[in-house]
Formats: C-alpha cells, sequence, structure tokens
C-alpha cells in the first residue's frame, strides 16, 4: 500500500491561521531534481522523445531487448539488472549531460533562476546547500552526472542517501538493489559511459551511513513524504536543499503540501527527465505538532519543466 494514505488536512488550512495567530514560521528552499530516464521507463513508458504510435510499435521489440539484457546480466554473474532498481539509461545519460551542461553556462544577470543556479553549482559566495538523493541508482546516477563540476571542485563534499526520498509505488524498479550501508555500484550503463567516472563518485563522494536498505512494508509514501520533511529542517544546517528522486514521489509531495485550492501543474504533471524545480518549504511547530506546506508562489522551474 505504498501509494495510499488518507488524505491528510489541507496544510494551508493550518499553516495560514497559524501565521495570522502570530505564529513563527521556519523555511527552506528546496530544488526537486527527477533521475534521467531509466531502463524501466525505456521499456513500459512511452516518453516525451516518441510518438505513442512509435511506442506501441516498438514495445514488444523493446520488450524482448530488456529481457535479453537482463538474461546476460544474470548468466554472467553480474549483480546488475534492467529491471530492478532500474539503472539510467543511455537517453538518461545524455538527458543528464544537458543538465550538467545548462548548469555550467554562467550569467552575469541577476535573475532568480541565475541565483538558483548558483546554489545548485556551488558558486563561491552563493548560499550554502547540501545534495540529498534517493538510494536507487538512477537518481543517484543523476546526481553524480549532474552535479559533477560541483563535485569535482568540492571533493569534501558528497550525496547524502537518505531514505525517505525512495520512490512511492513497489514496482521493482523502486527497489534498491544496493544493500544496507554498502558502496553503491556503477550499472553496465554507467560504466561504459563518458560524461563522468561514476564509479568513482561512489566510492569517495557518497554518504551511505544512513541507507538502511529498502523501505519497509509498513511504510507509505505520505510516511516519508513527511520524513524527509522533519530531515530537512532537524538534520540538514544549510538553507537550501538539493533533493535527487522520482517523479510519481515529487507529484506526490506537491499534491500532500500545495495548498488545496491551488491548481498547480506540479499536481498534475511529472518533472521532466533530469528537470530541476525550486520552491521554499514552510514548516510551522504548531500545538499539533510540526506541520508543512509548500509555497504555491516559490515553486519555480530552473530546468527542464514539467
Amino acid at each position: 500500500h505504498d501509494k495510499s494514505w488518507k488524505k491528510p488536512q489541507d496544510p494551508a488550512s493550518i499553516i495560514g491561521p497559524f501565521i495570522e495567530s502570530g505564529g513563527k514560521i521556519e523555511k527552506k528552499t528546496v530544488y526537486f531534481v527527477r533521475h534521467g530516464e531509466s531502463t524501466w521507463n525505456d521499456t513500459f513508458n512511452k516518453g516525451k522523445h516518441r510518438s505513442a504510435l512509435q511506442f506501441a510499435l516498438g514495445f514488444i521489440p523493446g520488450l524482448i531487448k530488456a529481457v535479453s539484457y537482463e538474461s546476460w546480466l544474470v548468466l554472467t554473474g553480474k549483480i546488475d539488472s534492467w529491471f530492478y532498481d532500474s539503472p539510467m539509461s543511455f537517453l538518461g545519460q545524455t538527458q543528464v549531460d544537458e543538465l550538467a551542461k545548462f548548469m555550467a553556462e554562467t550569467s552575469n544577470n541577476p535573475t532568480s533562476d541565475e541565483k538558483h543556479l548558483a546554489v545548485l553549482r556551488g558558486d563561491p559566495g552563493a548560499p550554502p546547500s547540501t545534495i540529498l538523493c534517493s538510494s536507487l541508482r538512477r537518481a543517484l546516477s543523476t546526481m553524480a552526472a549532474g552535479f559533477r563540476d560541483r563535485l569535482s571542485r568540492r571533493p569534501e563534499e558528497s550525496i547524502r542517501i537518505i531514505p525517505s526520498l525512495q520512490e512511492i509505488s513497489r514496482n521493482p524498479d523502486t527497489l534498491s538493489i544496493t544493500p544496507a550501508f554498502t558502496e553503491v555500484k556503477a550499472s553496465w550503463i554507467d560504466r561504459e559511459s563518458k560524461i563522468c567516472d561514476f564509479q568513482a563518485i561512489f566510492s569517495k563522494q557518497v554518504d551511505v551511513s544512513l541507507h538502511s536498505g529498502n523501505k519497509p512494508i509498513n511504510t507509505n509514501g505520505l510516511l516519508r513524504m513527511t520524513e524527509f520533511c522533519d530531515y530537512c529542517f532537524s538534520s540538514v544546517k544549510e538553507d537550501h536543499i538539493i533533493a535527487g528522486g522520482h517523479s510519481i514521489y515529487f507529484r506526490s509531495f506537491f499534491k500532500t503540501f500545495l495548498p488545496y485550492t491551488e491548481d498547480h501543474i506540479a499536481k498534475k504533471n511529472k518533472i521532466a527527465n533530469a528537470g530541476v524545480v525550486a520552491f521554499d518549504l514552510i514548516k510551522a511547530s504548531t500545538p499539533n505538532g510540526e506541520k508543512y506546506m509548500v509555497d504555491p508562489k516559490s515553486v519555480s522551474v530552473v530546468f527542464g519543466g514539467f
């Protein structure tokens, strides 16, 4: 029941009156970074790069290709998979490479987008930020390749895996292949890539100290989204947080924490592969516990869109 939970109270109906009564709020700026296309997406999702007819005609050949790859990985004894914790595809790597190149294009125009890009790049003088990520390989590969310049300039920095960002679903592609507290291994696609040295980044700049393994059976998406909010305010000292993750999780997050009266595209559409969306997350410490809301005026597309 990872996708099933009782709909919580409209956050605006809690935080609005709280502010009006003089209550003090806290705020963090969060950047959601969706992973590049995965091998699972390549097989089962149409995507924006092909028409419905192209997808329909290519589905059976694509499925045969996927099963063939899976068989080859099993027969050669590789701890890898096309379906389970599906890695970033070749197209996904191209998408993430475009994100990295976009962020590298600096500008002297002090627009809000340039300020966001300065944070994402970790420019000198930009507000400090931290990088968090789901435990799933496609998300980690996206953060490794998309933020390769930043990580290269800051060898002391790491991508921190936090369990609360794991995708909302029970499909095999949403289950982590990496054992708890164990170094992440680059997929066969990542190892062939020229856009960055994935394994070097996974070995030296991925913090697995909080990676406790797969999401437990008794959890669900709402619990993990709330845990993520709690973590942002209780365990991250920086006011800017870059979070690598997944489409269903991100869309569910906006559905849950944007005011219910807001007819926002983020509630309906998925963030594009390798897309980046910024927003302010508000926390109110009420008599009934910590409550969270996304400021609808703050939601901003940095790259890719919905």
